[in-house]
């Protein structure tokens, strides 16, 4: 999606808002698919979540091990014709252990090879400070009509 030939027509501090507004715009009929919501001035947070230690990086690697585990074990058991639902399911159970255990291994090994530069836990997210409603330029004073309108509801649009 690029930006060609397009105009801001409101701006909001929280998506929500955003979306209300063209959820607006579309019960009132106006062609959806000429709309985005951009987010301006994108920042990385990194919310830190608790210390990180052996056991710690030991339980994440077995958590991100198990599943792929498994689905690998699955499939495997599915090529078995004689008796695929009961081999299944084996493998399955074979797989998410082996992977579990890979899984713990690797983790514990990638923590030690940090060398304790980076002892804690943490989860990124981006987020823009603002989001802009932005139309197609030939279409862009109907949406700003629409907009505007008594219909909106939660605090209405800043103009840009």
């Amino acid at each position: 999606m690029t930006e060609h030939n397009r105009r801001p027509v409101a701006s909001y501090e929280t998506y929500p808002e955003a979306e209300r507004a063209v959820d607006h715009l579309a019960d009132q009929g106006f062609p959806v698919e000429r709309v985005a919501i951009i987010g301006q001035d994108v920042r990385m947070v990194e919310q830190v979540t608790g210390r990180m230690d052996y056991g710690r990086a030991a339980l994440h690697g077995a958590a991100s091990g198990a599943l792929p585990g498994a689905l690998i074990g699955w499939l495997f058991g599915l090529v078995n014709w004689l008796d695929p639902v009961v081999s299944a399911l084996l493998l399955a159970l074979y797989g998410l252990i082996f992977g579990a255990i890979v899984g713990a291994l690797l983790g514990v090994l990638l923590y030690a090879l940090q060398g304790g530069r980076r002892d804690f836990a943490s989860l990124r997210s981006l987020q823009p400070s603002r989001y802009e409603v932005v139309v197609d330029e030939a279409v862009a004073d109907e949406a700003v009509r629409l907009i505007g309108g008594p219909q909106m509801t939660g605090g209405g649009p800043t103009r840009t």
